[in-house]
Parts: structure tokens; C-alpha cells; sequence
């Protein structure tokens, strides 16, 4: 008796704790962690993050989504190329191998989110759909991390897509 009571009172602490495992199973894929950074007032993009493993023993490939609140969801890579940051658009989309692990992380692969209607705001969530080619879509909630966030578990640099190099 006392355990449920204890558990009574510990329940509305503990929830946010459950709630964010933010992990995600589609067809022989994992998605874990799904986040964003939270954009200043009238920034016209935002970028997203999340580990994708493939369980399976085919490949499959990242190839699109859709978001409410932007334009358009893109897949990108940053990379250093001659001492510059360079950022492309992947158009053939993001290849998650068979019994592989692909991490969407700052300075990394990532989704753009280009033309925000509204500014992401630390604490809140947001709903992504995910398009993958074989295992087909998926909606996703992404938490919506502080500005200089760099996500659980990754280590990439933190980013300022102003500057950088679109090709």
C-alpha cells in the first residue's frame, strides 16, 4: 500500500522523465531523440537532430518530410571543406545502412527546417513527418532545446547557418 502512494505522489514528477524517451520504431528502424534548437525571433530557418539505427538487413534511405511550421523540411550535411564550413542539401535524401547507425547532430547531417512560419521556442515540441523509402513516414515529436543545445549523446559544434556557405 505504501508503494502505490508513493507512487501516486511521484507520478506527476516522473512523467516528463517518461515522456521524453523520445524514441520511435518504424519498420526495422529506431529513432531516437528527435530534437531542435530554438531560433531567434524572425529567423528564417531551424535544424533538427536525432540518431536513426537500422536494425535490419537491408538499407533504407531518409528521403524527405514535412512540417507545419516551415516551408519545407530539407535533408543536409555540413562539412569542413578548404578551412570553410560548406552546407548541401542531400537531394538523393540520407542512407541509413543495413545494421547501421546514422546521427543527425550540429556541424553534421541535419533537416533544415527553411522558411519558419514561427520562431521554436525552448520547452515546447513540435510534429515532424519523417519519409523514409523503404519503411515509409512517420511523425515524430521534436523537442525543442535551448539555443546553444548540442543534444544528448553528440558532440558536433555549434553552427550558425548565417554564415555558412549554401550550395
Amino acid at each position: 500500500m505504501r508503494l502505490i502512494k508513493l507512487i501516486i505522489v511521484l507520478l506527476p514528477f516522473l512523467m516528463p522523465v517518461l515522456v521524453q524517451a523520445d524514441d520511435y520504431k518504424l519498420d526495422a528502424l529506431s529513432i531516437d531523440h528527435p530534437w531542435a534548437r530554438a531560433t531567434a525571433p524572425g529567423a528564417p530557418v531551424g535544424g533538427g537532430y536525432m540518431s536513426i539505427r537500422n536494425t535490419g538487413d537491408k538499407p533504407d534511405r531518409l528521403v524527405g518530410g514535412s512540417v507545419t511550421f516551415a516551408n519545407r523540411l530539407e535533408i543536409h550535411e555540413s562539412s569542413m571543406v578548404e578551412g570553410m564550413m560548406r552546407m548541401q542539401r542531400l537531394d538523393d535524401g540520407l542512407l541509413v545502412p543495413a545494421g547501421g547507425t546514422v546521427v543527425l547532430k550540429p556541424g553534421s547531417f541535419h533537416l533544415m527546417f527553411n522558411g519558419l512560419q514561427r520562431r521554436l521556442v525552448e520547452g515546447d515540441s513540435e510534429t515532424v513527418t519523417l519519409e523514409f523509402e523503404r519503411a515509409g513516414t512517420i511523425e515524430l515529436e521534436f523537442s525543442v532545446k535551448g539555443p546553444g543545445e548540442m543534444g544528448p549523446d553528440q558532440d558536433g559544434e555549434a553552427m550558425d547557418h548565417g554564415s555558412m556557405m549554401h550550395e
